[in-house]
């Protein structure tokens, strides 16, 4: 009830401003006003009005806000995992058996992509110098070799 006398009273003051606009040969202005100010007037006899009255102070209906924006956070997760993981299950499933293939030589009896089984040893470790720093003498070669 207030709500709706709020409206009507600020669209009736929108419109005595787009009176007084025009008055001063302003007519895009206050016709523009006047569109302006009659938007809540329009709200109040559609019923929208009271429906956010009815909505703004019903736990129902906040309720039911919380579970579409909950039901908004899961979609954009989702998607954002999705986009984070290269596409659907089917899209990757189909670039795994892409691979696949793509990992056999044309003319291999096996697959050329297979478990490693090549042992490799790890190299010495330098022997420090006297000092107990490193051996720099192989920088100092390059550096020599280009003139520094």
């Amino acid at each position: 009830m207030i709500a709706e006398t709020v409206c009507s009273a600020g669209a009736a003051a929108g419109l005595g401003i787009a009176v007084v606009t025009a008055y001063r040969k302003r007519f895009l202005a206050a016709t523009r006003i006047a569109a302006y100010s009659l938007v809540p007037l329009g709200l109040v006899m559609t019923g929208v009005v009271d429906w956010l009255a009815d909505t703004a102070f019903s736990p129902t209906a906040w309720a039911g806000f919380a579970v579409l924006g909950v039901s908004w956070a899961l979609f954009s997760t989702t998607r954002a995992v999705e986009r984070r993981r290269g596409g659907t299950r089917k899209e990757r499933k189909a670039a795994a058996r892409g691979a696949q293939s793509e990992a056999v030589a044309p003319a291999a009896s096996a697959p050329s992509l297979g478990p490693g089984t090549r042992t490799t040893a790890r190299p010495a470790s330098r022997p420090r110098t006297e000092s107990g720093g490193d051996d720099f003498s192989d920088i100092e070669a390059i550096l020599k070799k280009h003139g520094i």
